[in-house]
């Protein structure tokens, strides 16, 4: 029996739903296929998986059992995920120690944790790195076309925090340095993208190199968005709180979008870095949320950008379904998952032409592509969704790409495929 230990960016919610504890959505797709691997399937059988996820403080780490799966906590400042603590390789050798991993599978590169497993397990040919963004390529783009006076700028916050603009680059370039050398400590990748590959072989090209495909969570492969039943001309942005999500390019383009559909509304989710209606929001505001606040005034759109702050799994499946088109207007990304959820659901995507967004959507088949900062070509593209005049077989360009997102997004996330590859590249290490 192979003995695979994950080593996860968070605590998944099926470990916090089973003590009560407080839990993300992010990284859905992991929950997806722990889901499978809990499962009890027959072919699981020559797999005993364990579980490690880090833990606000140093209480939380402990052996707990969820669904049967032994799993560890292991504590990281993950507010500094620039820094790298030494305690940590100590933790994960005690954990091997007791879990006696044939395999480590390490998922992501960005924090220092990934760093210490690969250091404290010192079995390269046995160690699997999941690709997921690249923190040394995020620091080259990371201004993301912001102005020189707002890059420059420091608020309050900033000065508090000791987090403007220009030092949250830095602190990617650092991430980045603890990247190349776990990457360099480990024998096998798996990405599913041709960027993550290049990237990731150029700093290591020894590497074994495993192409597999995330699955999503579970309620995105039920639904279908329909034209009739959206808000029409409704655009939705996953997230826009750091610069390289390119929150900016959407304001900037709205104006060209109002003009042409005077009811166009833009709707954000996750944390709002906008709020100002007290003084203490106001002291707390960051350069990079001024900005987006005097983009917000400059135009007119106070009441155009409704902020949803951070949503369920529901919530946001339900805010996609609602809304005209989603989009991503990113700097860098590897795969984004809203994306991949979107299309599951046929919600027609509008995306910047960059990373392995690419490799994810064929322009103007599947979804539209942008050039990276394109205000105008972002337009024209949500502009192209909006479009009710029937194509060739009568059907808008909406509903024609909304049918072939969802076609190929079913192939490329099959729960089932994914696992059984998952499995195939246990084997295979």
């Amino acid at each position: 029996m192979k003995r695979v230990l994950w080593i996860c960016n968070i605590m998944l919610p099926a470990i916090a739903k089973a003590y009560g504890l407080p839990y993300s959505n992010r990284e859905g797709w992991l929950s997806g296929i722990f889901g499978q691997m809990a499962g009890g399937k027959k072919d699981t059988a020559a797999v005993m998986l364990g579980v490690c996820f880090p833990t606000a403080d140093r209480h939380g780490e402990k052996r707990l059992v969820a669904e049967g799966i032994p799993c560890f906590g292991f504590y990281e400042d993950l507010q500094r995920p620039e820094r790298y603590d030494s305690k940590l390789e100590r933790r994960f050798a005690e954990i091997f120690r007791e879990f006696k991993p044939d395999i480590i599978h390490i998922f992501g590169t960005e924090f220092p944790h990934g760093l210490a497993a690969a250091r404290a397990f010192g079995r390269p040919e046995r160690t699997l790195v999941g690709i997921q963004g690249l923190c040394n390529e995020i620091a080259k783009v990371y201004r993301a076309g912001l102005p020189e006076k707002v890059w420059r700028s420091c608020t309050f916050r900033d000065m508090v925090r000791r987090d403007s603009l220009r030092r949250q680059q830095k602190k990617f370039v650092l991430r980045g340095e603890h990247e190349k050398e776990l990457l360099g400590l480990s024998g096998h990748l798996t990405g599913r993208t041709r960027f993550d590959r290049e990237q990731s072989l150029k700093w290591h090209p020894k590497a074994a190199y495993h192409p597999m495909n995330e699955t999503m969570r579970s309620g995105f492969y039920e639904g279908q968005w329909r034209w009739e039943s959206c808000e029409k001309h409704s655009i939705f942005l996953g997230q826009g709180d750091y610069p390289l999500k390119g929150f900016h390019f959407v304001l900037e383009a709205m104006p060209l979008l109002l003009a042409e559909y005077p009811d166009t509304r833009l709707y954000v989710a996750g944390n709002s870095i906008v709020s100002h209606s007290t003084w203490k929001e106001r002291l707390k505001l960051s350069a990079y949320g001024k900005y987006l606040l005097s983009l917000m005034k400059k135009y007119g759109l106070e009441k155009k950008v409704i902020l949803l702050g951070k949503l369920s799994e529901q919530e946001m499946k339900e805010r996609f379904l609602k809304s005209a088109v989603y989009v991503c207007p990113s700097v860098l990304e590897n795969s984004p998952n809203t994306v991949g959820e979107a299309m599951l659901l046929g919600v027609p995507v509008a995306a910047s032409d960059t990373g392995g967004i690419p490799d994810m959507i064929t322009h103007g088949e599947d979804g539209l592509l942008f050039p990276v900062g394109d205000v105008k070509g972002l337009s024209r593209a949500v502009s192209a969704v909006f479009d009710e005049a029937r194509q060739e077989g009568g059907e808008t360009l909406a509903q024609r790409l909304s049918d072939a997102a969802r076609k190929r997004a079913r192939l490329v996330h099959d729960g089932e495929r994914n696992y059984r590859r998952l499995l195939e590249i246990y084997e295979e290490i």
